[in-house]
């Protein structure tokens, strides 16, 4: 038994769980079945197929006790004794038609328009049937009352709004959107060239040039309260959207480094915010240092976090802060 060289080097937690996906209900249809008709079945070879019957034996029902999990007969696979054909057991429930409560079937929905948002197509495909049928399970027999996305897909659902506005960037077609914006609890109507719809921390955006801004702008999808798709051709240089790997703000030209040192009563902020570095210092302080693009939102957050927050650099920043406190303390004299 040998394993080809690209496959293994193909190989990861990512595609083991599809293997796995797809072993499962192989091996329950076909019961008692020989390790190489398998492994030729599902075109995996048999070192590695060897291999995902051992993570097979760690699955099953939660709690994790060992009635709970899925039993191989190793012994039948390696060995002097071997006779080369798979034994499962302990896997009766995988029969049984799978019950979900609302919180679980919600839960599992929400997951899958997440992934849906920055998947392929041929995964889009699969996911969009998964969908389908979960959300026919879900609302089958409930009283509650079900949302329909309609047309417009600025509303609950996401990834129609996210179709839309990556076909627009395909097409190079300016949008004209309306967006709202918390640091000044306002929405704007603007006029975007739009690059490409992107995905960080389970949260989408439009990277788009803003024609208003006259720079290049993330849009979360879930503040964008219209979206027309115009035929008039994009005025900006075509370029791609950025990748968002090392967080929101890597490309971004109209950020400011901030240095920040936070007591122990405001150190929850390091995991709440995304922080380019933190520096612990003595008695519990920590230094840290964050890219801020609007200084309004900074100050709104220092203003929660007095006394046990002052800005280290910038010296302006730090001024504009000493002056809004004093303004909000005058409020109460």
């Amino acid at each position: 038994m040998t394993s080809s060289p690209s496959y293994s080097q193909q190989a990861g937690a990512k595609d083991q769980v599809a293997r796995l996906l797809a072993l499962v209900p192989f091996l329950h249809a076909r019961g008692q079945v020989r390790l190489d008709d398998a492994a030729k079945a599902l075109g995996v070879p048999q070192d590695q197929l060897l291999s995902d019957l051992k993570v097979l034996l760690m699955c099953g029902l939660p709690g994790g006790y060992p009635d709970d999990l899925i039993d191989v007969d190793l012994d039948a696979l390696e060995g002097p004794e071997a006779d080369g054909v798979i034994r499962v057991t302990n896997a009766d429930y995988l029969a049984r038609p799978l019950r979900l409560t609302p919180t679980e079937a919600t839960a599992i929905i929400v997951a899958l328009r997440a992934l849906r948002n920055g998947a392929r197509d041929e995964t889009r495909e699969v996911v969009d049937r998964a969908l389908a049928k979960l959300e026919a399970a879900a609302a089958e027999g409930s009283a509650a009352v079900q949302i329909d996305p309609g047309e417009d897909p600025v509303g609950t659902d996401l990834t129609q709004l996210a179709a839309r506005l990556q076909d627009a960037a395909d097409r190079a077609v300016q949008v004209a959107i309306t967006y709202f914006v918390p640091s000044r609890d306002e929405e704007s109507e603007r006029t975007v060239d739009p690059r490409g719809v992107v995905t960080a921390h389970g949260v989408t955006y439009l990277d788009a040039w803003c024609h208003s801004a006259e720079a290049p702008r993330l849009f979360r999808l879930d503040r964008i309260r219209r979206a027309e798709v115009s035929e008039s051709p994009v005025v900006t240089p075509p370029e791609a959207p950025r990748d968002l790997a090392d967080g929101l703000f890597a490309r971004a030209d109209d950020t400011t480094l901030v240095t920040l040192r936070l007591g122990r009563e405001a150190r929850w902020i390091v995991e709440y915010y995304p922080v380019e570095a933190v520096r612990p210092r003595r008695g519990g302080v920590l230094e840290v240092d964050l890219l801020i693009a609007d200084e309004r939102w900074l100050q709104r957050l220092l203003l929660r976090l007095t006394p046990h927050a002052e800005v280290l650099h910038p010296v302006e920043y730090a001024e504009a802060y000493t002056s809004a406190a004093r303004a909000a303390l005058s409020l109460y004299e």
